[in-house]
């Protein structure tokens, strides 16, 4: 610890005159007050450890570390340096001294909501937008970000630096599933809810009347088949000189083995 000794003196002030080139100059010693009387004080970076009284002068010991004096002074003890907690947000511009104290500055994302000399005693955090607003200003190591309202017919998450208009579904051939909000866009959709059900109906007529179809159709076939195996189906088909010849010639073959005509 480095003391340092003053001598006393008898008034509130000392002024010693010097003359210097045909000027004058005044230096001034301040003094503090005591029970004993007044003592001279402290000089920057220090701190009274002794007071004087009529047989000595004052004693003035030096800062300790993390403390400091910014002027002439009659105090017992230093002033205690401001502490840069980056959990509040700050961060060191200048280190403390034993003359001045530290001085700090924002994080980033943070702004200064309590300034000292320079720099900054208290900070804040950034506001973030919600979802239905966006940002207006952002926020800077002084000033906190701004937040404004998005307007009917836009829409905004919160980190956007202006609100974005809802799809309109109907302009790009779609259909409209759900409207859109401050902070969600419009929903668009290939079909709409009814439109599902219908083609799946029409789907199913379309099925059922295939198998109808293909039904009738084996239907009909079955007849034709079951019509050619008739008795009598190829003599009804005999030509007319068939018939003929069955006649001229009795109940007979023909050459062709079909049955004669019957007689009539």
């Amino acid at each position: 610890m480095n003391i340092h000794e003053f001598p006393p003196r008898s008034g509130r002030k000392s002024v010693i005159r010097q003359v210097a080139h045909g000027e004058t100059t005044q230096t001034l010693t301040l003094e503090y007050s005591t029970e004993e009387g007044c003592c001279p004080t402290c000089p920057r970076g220090m701190y009274v450890s002794r007071h004087c009284n009529q047989s000595r002068s004052t004693s003035c010991a030096s800062c300790k570390e993390g403390t400091f004096q910014d002027g002439d002074n009659g105090r017992e003890q230093c002033f205690s340096c401001q502490h840069c907690d980056p959990g509040l947000g700050l961060k060191v511009k200048k280190s403390c001294s034993s003359t001045s104290d530290a001085v700090c500055e924002v994080l980033d994302g943070f702004f200064c909501s309590d300034s000292n000399r320079g720099g900054c005693r208290a900070a804040q955090r950034h506001t973030v937008c919600s979802p239905g607003q966006y940002i207006g200003q952002r926020g800077t190591a002084d000033k906190d970000t701004e937040c404004l309202h998005c307007t009917d017919g836009t829409f905004s998450i919160g980190t956007s630096t202006s609100c974005q208009y809802h799809t309109k579904c109907e302009s790009k051939g779609l259909k409209l599933m759900k409207p859109g909000t401050d902070s969600t866009d419009s929903e668009c959709g290939e079909h709409g809810p009814e439109t599902g059900l219908v083609a799946r109906v029409i789907s199913g007529v379309i099925l059922v009347m295939a198998l109808m179809g293909l039904i009738i159709a084996i239907i009909h076939r079955k007849k034709i088949r079951d019509g050619n195996k008739e008795p009598g189906v190829e003599s009804r088909l005999l030509s007319n000189r068939e018939c003929l010849s069955c006649t001229n010639q009795g109940p007979t073959r023909t050459s062709h083995n079909y049955p004669c005509c019957p007689y009539g």
